[in-house]
């Protein structure tokens, strides 16, 4: 559940597909531990080993976490991916705008 090892890690969000509460070039602050429907979480897919996003978990599957990002239009996720591993919920930007989510 806590990707390499580290309880608290820091994220350089890259892309749009989490706009408007996420920019790009956002920092955010994870941590690891169980996510619930509605926290934005970090996560990966087995068809894209080594790809680390940031989407909006929604609902638990068997498989994994259906998620998906905040703005649609810009947003490859679960709709196309399925299933999402997730590793750490989002607790909270630190830069530019310090704050919780």
């Amino acid at each position: 559940m806590v990707m390499g090892g580290l309880p608290v890690r820091r994220v350089l969000v890259k892309g749009p597909s989490m706009s408007p509460t996420l920019q790009h070039g956002d920092v955010v602050v994870v941590v690891g531990k169980w996510p619930k429907p509605g926290d934005v979480v970090l996560v990966t897919w087995d068809d894209r080993p080594g790809q680390v996003s940031v989407k909006r978990a929604k609902e638990p599957s068997e498989q994994g976490w259906h998620v998906e990002g905040d703005n649609p239009f810009a947003s490859t996720d679960s709709r196309t991916l399925g299933p999402a591993r997730v590793h750490a919920v989002v607790m909270f930007r630190l830069w530019p705008r310090p704050g919780r989510l």
